[in-house]
């Protein structure tokens, strides 16, 4: 969870300098074109059967869904404070029960629906509709956010068939083409200087996913969740200090509501699930 807290970090670091020089699209085509070059460095070692899936209709899905919600961080990253992008992406698990049950058909317990209600309360608090101008920033990182909860609900739907480096694969694949063409009609010199970012965001972008995967295998979800959290006040604390950002209490408070509501959910799942094996 170190790994996936300073990779995701350092990513939306890398993404706000490259801002700068580049577009949002040829960020994301550097990206995945940095992944097809690792995973395809792995699979040649590991080798390239396990990418044979069952399934190329979700992973087209799976990646659209991805790359859109990409896209809406980025933006995010680049007009409004990176805490407020990162609180909203916290969102994502809420979206996903609703998809999780309209693509897996799982049923909504009542536990969800609280972590639903804490949820949308919490995004209010965050957005603040009726105080101001809501920024479009944070209407396009709640969308995106909707967008990761597609990723994640297909995501949960492919690996009962493929392993994660065959998800990782496609997931490179089907952005690179993506990212090409997108860039192209907005392409922008590239500055020597935007190589060491590139090469960065290509990285961390395979390493926030691998080590959260990890993560996810060796504890417990109400371990892993509350570390997550921790992103907030580092991404905060790496705003203020570097690019002058400020950040409203209510906003820590929004993300807590969020974060408590996803974790009564968990802990309330895991005890229905222990009482019927009983």
């Amino acid at each position: 969870m170190s790994g996936a807290l300073l990779s995701l970090a350092a990513m939306a670091v890398a993404t706000r300098e490259l801002s700068a020089y580049l577009s949002i699209f040829q960020i994301l085509f550097f990206r995945s074109a940095c992944g097809v070059l690792v995973i395809s460095a792995i699979l040649w070692r590991s080798g390239w059967r396990q990418i044979i899936t069952p399934d190329p209709v979700s992973h087209l899905i799976r990646n659209i869904g991805h790359f859109g919600a990409q896209y809406a961080w980025i933006y995010g990253i680049i007009f409004i404070p990176m805490a407020e992008v990162f609180a909203i992406e916290f969102t994502a698990p809420v979206w996903t029960i609703f998809l999780a049950a309209l693509i897996l058909k799982e049923k909504i317990t009542w536990p969800r629906g609280i972590s639903v209600l804490t949820g949308l309360t919490g995004v209010y608090l965050i957005v603040q509709p009726g105080s101001a101008m809501v920024h479009p920033a944070s209407l396009a990182v709640l969308v995106g956010a909707m967008a990761f909860a597609l990723a994640y609900t297909m995501t949960k739907k492919l690996s009962r068939t493929d392993t994660a480096l065959c998800i990782l694969f496609y997931m490179s694949v089907i952005q690179l083409p993506l990212g090409a063409v997108t860039a192209a009609l907005d392409w922008r010199p590239i500055d020597p200087a935007c190589w060491p970012l590139i090469l960065v965001v290509g990285i961390v972008g395979l390493t926030a996913h691998y080590c959260m995967a990890k993560a996810m295998q060796v504890a417990d979800a109400t371990i892993v969740v509350p570390m997550d959290f921790l992103r907030l006040p580092l991404i905060a604390v790496i705003g203020t200090v570097f690019y002058a950002e400020t950040v409203k209490p209510s906003l820590f408070i929004g993300a807590a509501l969020i974060l408590g509501g996803n974790l009564f959910s968990i802990v309330m799942e895991r005890r229905r699930i222990k009482a019927a094996e009983a």
